[in-house]
């Protein structure tokens, strides 16, 4: 089987996955971690206001995807695919971007759809899930948009997604439209939860959550609520992968990180720099989530993994 290369370019960050894929008697198919990557870029900055992709988060991209190609070229890499989502979705100088990842990586990016968007992450979440645990509700928080998936893992390996929707709410959105203050204000904070409830119910009415039994966030704004959580002195990927956060220690994280400001996020060695400034959105978005999810599905727990939608991107070309 080959050895494939998944690249996630989204609103906040761009992400890297080498891996070889294996597949079993029954047909189902795993992967096994080569190289995994991620740099903070922004290329959605100021997207929101402005419409158009800024000159800086481009060179910054682009800067990224030149190191990536080199890791690519020297483990070997056979099949690439690259998605584009958000960001580029939305701005008016999108052609400056294609032409930069076609230029620099020598494949073309694909701009995925939001439906598309939930079916890889939802793929690439459930795969070292129970089964039995499922229906699975699977959550992912981007820079520009969240991602709402439903659906069932059979015995084989084989996902099936029932229902999805993606909406246009993320941590760099919802942070730029919304909250301004360093920290933000009580008055910014309610609001962000007014516009922020108003767009998710849109996911909620196209996705039904009655009888979801667990419920699993993916994507660097969830895993880092889950090592804040845990209190973890510097981020590590294996105490986060399939943590759980009950949803008293969700709100009440959320709620502190809300309360700090930057510089007092800052000292929490788990965040990442680039999150540091949107980590209270993001944070924001995902208690909106806990509580539609409570209400609608009686769920009481948060289900974390570090297994996305780069996983479902390269499950898609083995």
């Amino acid at each position: 089987m080959p050895r494939v290369a998944a690249i996630d370019c989204g609103t906040n960050s761009i992400r890297l996955l080498v891996a070889d894929v294996s597949a079993s008697a029954d047909g189902s198919l795993s992967l096994r971690d080569v190289h995994r990557e991620m740099r903070i870029v922004r290329l959605g900055q100021g997207v929101d206001a402005s419409g158009m992709l800024a000159p800086g988060a481009l060179e910054r991209t682009r800067a990224a995807l030149v190191d990536y190609t080199a890791v690519l070229r020297r483990k070997g890499t056979e099949r690439v695919r690259m998605v584009a989502t958000s960001a580029t979705r939305d701005a008016g100088n999108r052609d400056d971007f294609f032409g930069m990842v076609r230029d620099t990586l020598g494949v073309d990016a694909e701009v995925i759809s939001g439906d598309e968007e939930a079916n890889l992450s939802f793929v690439g979440a459930v795969g070292d899930l129970d089964p039995e645990d499922g229906p699975f509700a699977v959550v992912d928080v981007g820079g520009g948009s969240t991602e709402l998936v439903v659906g069932t893992l059979d015995e084989g390996g084989k996902a099936t997604v029932q229902a999805a929707r993606s909406v246009d709410v993320g941590s760099v959105r919802i942070t730029e439209r919304c909250l301004a203050g360093d920290p933000p204000t009580t008055d910014e904070v309610a609001t962000g939860r007014d516009v922020t409830s108003g767009i998710l119910a849109d996911a909620f009415a196209a996705v039904p959550v009655a009888g979801v039994r667990t419920w699993v966030g993916v994507a660097g704004t969830v895993t880092t609520l889950s090592a804040v959580a845990q209190h973890l002195p510097e981020y590590d990927p294996a105490a986060v992968h399939l943590s759980r956060l009950t949803l008293d220690d969700l709100h009440r994280v959320a709620a502190d990180l809300l309360d700090m400001s930057r510089e007092e996020r800052r000292t929490h060695r788990a965040i990442h720099e680039g999150r540091i400034d949107v980590i209270g959105g993001g944070a924001l978005i995902v208690d909106e989530l806990a509580r539609e999810l409570h209400t609608g599905a009686g769920i009481t727990e948060l289900v974390v993994s570090e297994h996305d939608i780069l996983d479902g991107i390269a499950r898609s070309i083995a």
